[in-house]
């Protein structure tokens, strides 16, 4: 393992896969242990996406981890998407983490209601009530975190979940990872969790693997702290670290960022 660090981020650059996904998950079962310890809830709000299997995997399976006491929020659902389509992030929750666990709650994006803004507002105010402990995350082929691509990030935005449309990037990196069989099966919006929404969160885990993240990964550490790619903001947050393999590493000079 190779430890760097950009501004205030940490960075762990892993072997392989596996070991990424292994070494997210142990730090993110410490925080929410600590969390637990602390006031006997935790929050935890988590990706849905195959970059973040190995993640899911192990922290389902980590020992002595009270998910009575843990309510789970997820970061983005398409619009128009029932939760039983396989593709939508409801299923993948569903299917990865709570066939494993049972925590206090799961609240899931209603990315099918009628009315998609007091869908937004709904959520909203469930993830107002109270601080979020942890959030474990990862970062898109265009440097997306949740669905906030370029073209609609704002560091500075007023809402904390809203509806947005996906740029064709984000959509082709859909197709990329097998959520679709074309583009044209893919949803064109999407209601995601607003970049300040994602940076409150006392603590953040952030797993990158694979090459088709090298670009994104070197933009996020090495170019300008801009919407041109959202993920570049976690440079700033007090308490994150981001997971990456020798793939997703592939385009970093590392010595630029000891």
């Amino acid at each position: 393992m190779i430890t760097l660090s950009a501004d205030k981020l940490r960075v762990e650059v892993h072997p392989d896969r596996a070991a990424l996904g292994a070494a997210a998950a142990l730090r993110a079962a410490h925080l929410l242990r600590a969390a637990l310890a602390r006031h006997h809830q935790a929050r935890l709000i988590v990706a849905s996406a195959p970059s973040q299997t190995e993640l899911i995997a192990h922290l389902a399976a980590a020992p002595d981890l009270d998910w009575s006491r843990i309510t789970v929020f997820h970061m983005d659902e398409y619009v128009g998407l029932p939760a039983a389509h396989p593709a939508s992030f409801r299923s993948w929750q569903y299917h990865h983490l709570l066939a494993k666990v049972k925590p206090a709650a799961f609240h899931g994006i209603s990315g099918d209601h009628p009315n998609p803004d007091a869908a937004c507002a709904h959520y909203a105010d469930l993830l107002r009530a109270a601080p979020i402990d942890l959030i474990c995350l990862g970062i898109g082929e265009n440097g997306h975190i949740a669905f906030n691509d370029p073209p609609v990030a704002d560091f500075h935005d007023p809402l904390t979940i809203k509806r947005v449309a996906l740029d064709l990037a984000c959509r082709q990196q859909q197709v990329h990872d097998g959520c679709f069989p074309d583009l044209a099966s893919v949803p064109r919006e999407a209601l995601t969790l607003t970049c300040p929404t994602l940076f409150s969160g006392a603590a953040l885990v952030c797993a990158v693997p694979g090459p088709r993240k090298a670009a994104a990964v070197r933009a996020t550490l090495r170019g300008p702290l801009a919407t041109t790619c959202p993920a570049s903001l976690l440079r700033q947050h007090p308490s994150a670290t981001l997971y990456l393999d020798r793939d997703s590493a592939a385009d970093l000079h590392l010595s630029e960022l000891s």
